[in-house]
């Protein structure tokens, strides 16, 4: 698959949205959660920059990513930012930051099943 033409940050941007909807998606029509607390107390535990530098460093880990997939973490965990992170170190940001990359990256690229593929081992990752 081609790698698409847009920076690490704008591939986090898209990422983010999209990493975001699969959760609420997953808690609300999965799980059944109707109480906006609860929705998002739950959602945190994906959607953190702990929890996403969590799960990509553990898909790394585990050989479950693609060298192209590898190459775009790397540019999303590099691009430069101008924002700060909150309640979190910088590196575990600028790692999670690669892990939204990776999501904006597959989505862009139509890779639709590969990103449900992904998703899915976010799950057995939660589940260990």
């Amino acid at each position: 698959m081609e790698i698409v033409p847009y920076n690490g940050n704008t591939l986090a941007y898209v990422g983010d949205a999209v990493f975001s909807l699969q959760v609420r998606n997953y808690l609300v029509k999965v799980k059944n959660i109707q109480k906006p607390k609860l929705l998002q107390k739950e959602s945190v535990e994906f959607v953190s920059a702990k929890a996403q530098a969590v799960f990509i460093t553990k898909m790394i880990e585990e050989g479950i990513l693609s060298d192209e997939e590898l190459s775009i973490v790397k540019r999303g965990r590099n691009a430069k930012s101008d924002s700060v992170a909150k309640n979190v170190d910088v590196v575990t940001y600028r790692i999670a930051t690669g892990f939204e990359a990776l999501w904006g990256w597959l989505y862009l690229s139509d890779q639709l099943e590969r990103l449900e593929a992904l998703w899915q081992c976010i799950l057995n990752i939660k589940e260990e």
